[in-house]
């Protein structure tokens, strides 16, 4: 029955990080930086928060867009943060994590044949959903600008087909954002005409050097903004993300969200409503841990001869492979055999990873150091 799939789901890939998680989760004594999972615990206020919608019964369907209360919380929690003004009855939607902010928000504006620029490389769960819309990802090539979409490299990828562009900053896989000028010249750009942004702002509690900026601040009412709670409290299987957008953009988003999940758990609802009213601050001392490990992790690839970009939030660096190798999964996977360091190759994120290696430091410092270690004797070898 294989034959009657649809061929755009059976011509899907599993995701490349997950692949090679997977492909060495067997070796003993490994020492993972492959998974962009935080290892702190999620906050325990948050935590009693569910135990007491638990006891309280609230264990039943929510609003499509979840709860008022969450809603408005959140919105004034976007306002205090990034000076973003949405209305919660409209304008807010909560979603089973920001995947499915991403999934609903293609499915509502892409249509067959239309393009969709990424900036490679690129986190990989934005490919798959394009193409299941029947709509075509189009690379532009960061590699030669610190992994920064500019507008002037932007304006080379428009053309007539163009109906979204994805702003994933801070960036997975390469930890670097863009600033609030830069930020502004693209709206600049792209203002007035019939082109979609959707920024991915997931990571953004976790900017190390600068203050985060929303493109939604200069161009609101073509700017879809995805953000959630994962990152930023550690709630990665809470599964509760948020869409932000223009009315006029939502009352088409709610459509898809509804016949898609109804709503979020509502549960975890209410645990989020815990995280960003009394846990507003919860990512201030996980970002000043994540800095601290940036910083020594940072200071050991350089020591080492690595060519690699300084991260300015997230959790990860993208890193050259060194000489001789050019095949990002041959030295990935030399490097966890020999030495039982695993790291994610390049080419998961896209052709324009090839020749790279994510590695992730959302561990802790032991673990980072062990790891540096075993790669400084890899090198040696």
């Amino acid at each position: 029955m294989e034959h009657l799939i649809n061929p755009q789901v059976r011509n899907i890939e599993i995701s490349g990080i997950r692949k090679f998680f997977n492909s060495v989760s067997h070796f003993k004594e490994m020492v993972s930086l492959t998974i962009g999972q935080p290892d702190f615990p999620t906050p325990e206020h948050i935590k009693e928060a569910a135990k007491s919608a638990i006891d309280a019964n609230f264990t039943v369907y929510t609003h499509n867009a979840g709860y008022i209360e969450l809603r408005q919380a959140t919105a004034e929690y976007m306002n205090k943060k990034y000076n973003l003004s949405y209305n919660p009855d409209s304008e807010v939607i909560v979603t089973a994590g920001a995947s499915e902010g991403i999934d609903i928000s293609f499915r509502t504006i892409l249509s067959p044949g239309c393009e969709v620029i990424l900036p490679g490389p690129v986190y990989p769960g934005y490919e798959p959903i394009i193409k299941l819309c029947g709509a075509v990802p189009v690379y532009a090539d960061t590699t030669k600008n610190g992994f920064r979409l500019t507008a002037d490299i932007l304006k080379t990828y428009i053309t007539e087909k163009t109906r979204c562009i994805v702003l994933p900053y801070p960036s997975n896989p390469t930890g670097v954002t863009l600033t609030a000028e830069e930020l502004k010249e693209i709206a600049e750009l792209i203002s007035g005409n019939d082109i979609f942004i959707l920024s991915d702002e997931i990571y953004s509690e976790l900017v190390f050097d600068q203050k985060h900026t929303s493109i939604a601040s200069y161009l609101r009412d073509q700017t879809i903004v995805i953000n959630g709670l994962s990152k930023s409290h550690s709630m990665t299987g809470w599964r509760i993300g948020f869409v932000f957008a223009p009315a006029s953009i939502s009352q088409h988003l709610i459509k898809v969200h509804q016949y898609n999940v109804s709503c979020a758990t509502s549960i975890s609802q209410k645990a989020a409503y815990a995280a960003v009213t009394e846990g507003i601050d919860d990512a201030l001392p996980m970002k000043q841990a994540y800095a601290e490990r940036r910083d020594y992790v940072y200071g050991r690839l350089v020591k080492m001869g690595f060519d690699v970009v300084k991260p300015d939030g997230a959790f990860y660096f993208f890193v050259r492979v060194p000489k001789p190798y050019s095949d990002s999964l041959q030295f990935a996977l030399e490097l966890a055999e020999q030495v039982k360091v695993a790291v994610v190759p390049g080419n998961s994120f896209s052709a324009l990873g090839e020749g790279y290696f994510r590695l992730s430091y959302a561990c802790s410092m032991e673990m980072l150091e062990t790891a540096l270690n075993r790669i400084e004797q890899f090198l040696s070898a």
